[in-house]
């Protein structure tokens, strides 16, 4: 069995403030294993950074154990530690140079040629704008620079986190097909992020955390199918606020959805139908859904938020 690219077992971290000391990763197991995109998801204040933080020896856990390509962090890190490629931080770039510029200084220090700076500039697609000063480029581009960084060294293992946040949709297609296309070479691809349509759309496999545990954790069909099972519908109503609350009160799950909900369950839309007319809410619109990841990490991490 191949040896997986990440690896934790009973990871903990806790940090210390005012209230007294903080969990942000309790006990978590989690595997990345070599190939294709993974998705790693979790609400805000889940523990997502930090354990990356981890992973990457950047912080130091409590208890537990992290394996990077099979070797121990942090005592082997630096045995592994080049096969990594990293987007955790803005880069600290200079401003008044150019992309290529930018490049060729991270590349010399790491030892390599600027046929290497034109090959990851041409990979990130920011070849023709590599003349450029840093400062001008957008958001979008600053963060395909920051990755351009990273595959200097020909990375096995390229960690991103939230690497689409600010950009705009044009930014995250550009990203997306990136993603793609470095995993489609072989790299394997840690991606942190709170767009789950993206994710859905880019990742082979995802893993679910809450509160700095696993919740659930597989390819994205098998999640699909263990947190958005049985009835998915768009439901019209004249008033969705009060027919949501009936709706929940039946134990289905609620979601806004525009002007009416998205509705999901273990039952069938029959019984959507009949809980509402009960309550006097008639149907405008009952439509069939396919499950979608956002609506499984709901459903998954409910309760969860810290």
């Amino acid at each position: 069995m191949a040896v997986p690219v990440i690896e934790t077992r009973g990871l903990r971290k806790t940090f210390g403030g005012k209230g007294g000391r903080r969990v942000a990763v309790d006990g978590l197991d989690l595997v990345v294993a070599a190939g294709g995109v993974h998705g790693f998801l979790g609400p805000n204040g889940s523990g997502k950074t930090t354990t990356i933080r981890l992973v990457l020896g950047l912080s130091r856990a409590d208890a537990g154990t992290i394996r990077l390509f099979g070797a121990e962090v942090p005592r082997a890190l630096p045995a592994v530690i080049g096969r990594v490629g990293a987007v955790v931080e803005q880069p600290r770039l200079f401003p008044g140079f150019t992309g290529r510029r930018n490049l060729q200084i991270l590349a010399r220090s790491a030892g390599v040629g600027n046929d290497v700076v034109d090959r990851a500039l041409e990979t990130v697609a920011l070849l023709d704008r590599a003349d450029d000063r840093y400062r001008g480029y957008s958001l979008g581009m600053k963060q395909r620079l920051a990755i351009a960084a990273t595959l200097l060294k020909s990375p096995d293992l390229l960690v991103l986190d939230e690497p689409t946040n600010g950009l705009d949709p044009s930014g995250i297609r550009e990203m997306r097909d990136l993603v793609r296309e470095l995993a489609a070479a072989g790299t394997t691809v840690l991606i942190s992020s709170h767009i789950l349509a993206e994710v859905q759309q880019v990742c082979d496999s995802v893993s679910i955390i809450g509160r700095g545990r696993m919740l659930a954790s597989g390819t994205v069909a098998d999640v699909l199918s263990a947190g958005a099972t049985g009835t998915v519908v768009r439901v019209g109503v004249a008033d969705p606020v009060a027919a949501a609350a009936v709706l929940g009160s039946a134990g289905w799950f609620v979601q806004p959805d525009g002007d009416a909900m998205r509705v999901s369950g273990p039952g069938d839309p029959a019984s959507i139908t009949r809980a509402l007319a009960d309550a006097g809410h008639y149907l405008c619109e009952l439509t069939p859904l396919r499950p979608d990841l956002e609506t499984a990490f709901l459903q998954i991490t409910e309760g969860e938020q810290p």
